[in-house]
């Protein structure tokens, strides 16, 4: 992206005040080649992940139209506003502990996804988190071992989980 189009982005939420970051790539593009995930924050967002509980207060920070079909809940984190209506989440409390959670993006992966989705770029950080999402692999593997495909009422705690990553386990 030319330099004279780069966007910062200022965020003031629960969560985060005062932090900003620059967009150095258009939305949706220039992924690393080893991070190819089959679903859109928008996507995720509408088909129900974490309860419903994430983003409710950053609303400002991503595009409107993530938020026309999102299944959210303000107030509490509900399952059954996830698609396959199961607690497939940690609290982020053990994210925390397990030292999972970077400075950058107090809410831990998601955040994460969603601002490189918009463009933003942290070197490092990027390949970490990708690192992290390559292995949910193993959840793929055990559906794959245990699962007849298309089956959805087959380990729908994991296929949740996967749906948290980005990864569309209703096509397995």
């Amino acid at each position: 992206m030319d330099s004279s189009r780069i966007k910062i982005i200022e965020v003031s939420d629960l969560m985060q005040t005062g932090y900003s970051y620059a967009l150095s790539e258009p939305a949706g593009k220039n992924f690393d080649p080893e991070f190819k995930p089959e679903l859109s924050p928008k996507m995720m967002l509408a088909l129900g992940i974490f309860g419903g509980k994430y983003l409710t207060d950053c609303t400002n920070e991503f595009p409107k139209d993530w938020f026309i079909r999102a299944k959210l809940c303000h107030e509490y984190h509900n399952p059954e506003l996830n698609f396959f209506k199961i607690n497939a989440s940690q609290p982020l409390a053990y994210w925390q502990k397990k030292g999972w959670i970077h400075p950058a993006d107090p809410r831990g992966w998601f955040q994460w996804y969603c601002r490189y989705y918009l463009g933003r770029r942290l070197g490092e950080e990027d390949k970490r988190q990708i690192n992290r999402w390559k292995a949910m692999k193993r959840h793929i593997a055990q559906l794959k071992i245990n699962c007849l495909k298309g089956d959805l009422t087959c380990r729908p705690r994991q296929r949740q989980a996967l749906l948290h990553w980005a990864y569309d386990s209703r096509k397995m």
